[in-house]
């Protein structure tokens, strides 16, 4: 049980509710489980729902006086606060529904501590803001990030909200792209997470503000303390006015996706 309330103790926090949400991932993969339409093609399922719940039991016995921010369950606490946990007990949603298990489990403290669960390879990549490094049976090594593999996972959902300027789908028909680059797409932030792991060269998506996506923000954490390159599709630093999210292990990648995106 956490019981201490320091700070140095928020990645504990994190770890154990990525944890607990990704047991319910875990145990409820594969049933029949109902449908809740949040329109435009998007749905939540159960799994969605009480695994989010599961995550904000964790928070709430160790942090009751933080807010919260949940994928499917919104706001709760003043949004304004110093501190607010941000949520995703499930992204990959439909990749779950249709039985493939590439799915992340998404915690993070605005500004500070963040967690990622993969509920089926076991892993719990985690930073306390500072250093980033992933916990697997019981072994606990840094992240690294590496360029080597060339493979870039590009969002390619819709909608493009930077067209006609950018499209991610028309990168990887770009020469800029493709004498570099292999394209990936995994269609969960998990996929962020792997840049950080050295697992992929680099992420990109469309998007508005994603600093403080509940799908987003524990990635980005991982990723800044690994030591990655994260900008805005456009180059510049994430925040109120920027567009999107380019994560990249190192300098040299990120400046050829700039080419190839034409920022």
């Amino acid at each position: 049980m956490i019981t201490s309330s320091g700070v140095n103790d928020d990645v504990e926090v994190a770890i154990a509710a990525v944890l607990a949400g990704a047991d319910v991932v875990r145990d409820l993969y594969g049933q029949q489980l109902d449908r809740i339409d949040k329109g435009a093609g998007d749905f939540a399922t159960t799994a969605d729902v009480a695994g989010e719940k599961a995550i904000l039991d964790v928070i709430r016995s160790a942090r009751p006086e933080d807010a919260l921010l949940g994928e499917e369950g919104g706001q709760q606490g003043a949004a304004d606060t110093a501190r607010q946990w941000l949520v995703d007990p499930l992204c990959g949603t439909l990749n779950y529904a249709v039985g493939t298990t590439v799915v992340a489990v998404n915690v993070a403290l605005r500004g500070g501590a963040a967690a990622v669960a993969d509920p089926f390879s076991g892993e719990v990549f985690h930073t306390d803001g500072t250093t980033a490094r992933v916990r697997h049976e019981g072994v606990t090594a840094p992240l690294e990030p590496s360029p080597v593999s060339r493979l870039v996972d590009v969002n390619l959902d819709p909608p493009f909200p930077s067209a006609p300027g950018f499209r991610a789908v028309e990168l990887l028909a770009r020469p800029e792209f493709t004498d570099h680059f292999r394209p990936r797409v995994v269609s969960s932030s998990l996929a962020v997470t792997w840049v950080a792991a050295g697992r992929r060269a680099a992420y990109v998506t469309d998007g508005g503000d994603l600093s403080d996506s509940v799908h987003f923000a524990a990635g980005i954490a991982l990723c800044r303390a690994a030591g990655c390159v994260v900008t805005g599709i456009d180059g510049a630093p994430l925040g109120s006015t920027g567009r999107g999210l380019v994560v990249a292990a190192d300098a040299e990648t990120h400046e050829l996706l700039m080419a190839a995106i034409g920022a």
